[in-house]
């Protein structure tokens, strides 16, 4: 899932990169070097805050689940 969300954003900054250089009438060479950079960059960031996100998901969900049992194994007392 990590890897399809930072290459959909990879590309679509891709995608306005070129956008954004056909509209400044850059040359053909100067706009597809600057939206492959920028394409390359913003799918390295996007796998770091990805890779980090997920992990930090794992986390949160063991705790979760490490407290459900605990809450479980401990034994109902009966009251009086």
């Amino acid at each position: 899932m990590t890897r399809r969300i930072a290459a959909t954003i990879s590309l679509l900054v891709f995608a306005m990169c070129l956008l954004c250089g056909v509209a400044a009438q850059n040359s053909f060479q100067e706009i597809l070097v600057r939206a492959l950079e920028a394409m390359f960059a913003s799918l390295l960031i996007a796998l770091i805050i990805g890779a980090m996100a997920q992990k930090m998901l794992d986390e949160n969900l063991a705790q979760i689940a490490k407290k459900a049992e605990i809450s479980e194994a401990k034994p109902k007392t009966a009251d009086r």
